[in-house]
């Protein structure tokens, strides 16, 4: 269990990017972290994965506390997917997925790629469940298409048996189709192998579509916290106000520059009021 109690995070400047946040992930659930821009979800996840840690509050993983202090520990049980992949372009498919454990795997063997059979056979066992066929495997990543790629990164999260999965994004430069099913490989991960999700998205309908948990966060605090059927297209509004309002507020000064600007007529012949 993935345990956030009571956790803040204010930065140098005096940002409090995150306000006494506390959130309960149980094992396999796929929780999406919604919320305007600014609302501390990059934060939240940084915390998870140690970038970042708490000015106050903690968070903990089955008992054990998460800090820079204890990096092995994260790096055995938390494992990332990038919006920007992070791939190794020139690397096979097979490579890049064996690459996840690189954290628990000497040098020596990482250099010569001299992976054990028992982690090579994990490697291509995830692949198929993610959806790539056999004649993917000895391919470059940089041959591969935009949801191909993101199938090797899903499956090279899942390498080291981690217990939270943080996606940052990762379905952003992805069409709808292969989005809908680049999150339907990832949520059926997730419960084959009993991790953990935590999942940044934009998009309001697939949160609903895909999660069995959605938090919400405005301007660093919980906004809901609750299953999809109870997001109300209210609450929905409600979440977003704030951006749309400052959106509005910075337009307003630009259309009043257009508004009192004299306009060129079509002919050249001077302005016109």
């Amino acid at each position: 269990m993935l345990i956030f109690d009571q956790v803040c995070r204010v930065y140098p400047d005096g940002t409090q990017a995150v306000k006494d946040v506390s959130i309960k992930l149980e094992k396999g659930e796929f929780c999406v972290l919604l919320g305007p821009s600014g609302a501390g979800k990059s934060t939240l996840m940084n915390m998870v994965n140690g970038l970042v840690e708490p000015t106050s509050g903690e968070i903990s993983l089955d008992g054990d506390r998460l800090t820079k202090k204890n990096l092995q520990l994260i790096q055995r049980n938390v494992s990332m997917i990038h919006q920007q992949l992070h791939l190794i372009p020139r690397l096979s498919v097979l490579h890049n997925v064996l690459t996840g454990v690189l954290p628990t795997t000497g040098f020596i063997t990482s250099l010569f790629k001299s992976f054990p059979k028992d982690q090579q056979r994990r490697a291509c066992e995830l692949l198929s469940e993610v959806g790539l066929e056999e004649k993917h495997l000895m391919r470059r990543a940089s041959e591969l298409s935009g949801g191909q790629q993101q199938r090797v990164a899903i499956a090279r999260a899942f390498m080291a048996s981690p217990k939270v999965v943080l996606a940052d994004e990762p379905v952003a430069s992805l069409d709808p189709a292969m989005s809908r099913s680049v999150l339907n490989s990832l949520k059926t991960a997730a419960q084959t192998h009993g991790a953990s999700v935590l999942c940044t998205l934009h998009q309001m309908d697939y949160a609903l579509e895909f999660a069995d948990r959605i938090v919400a966060l405005r301007q660093g605090e919980v906004f809901f916290d609750g299953a999809p059927s109870e997001m109300t297209e209210e609450v929905q509004t409600s979440l977003y106000e704030i951006e749309r309002q400052n959106l509005s507020e910075s337009a307003q000064p630009s259309q009043k520059t257009c508004d009192n600007q004299t306009m060129p007529n079509s002919f050249g012949l001077g302005a016109v009021a």
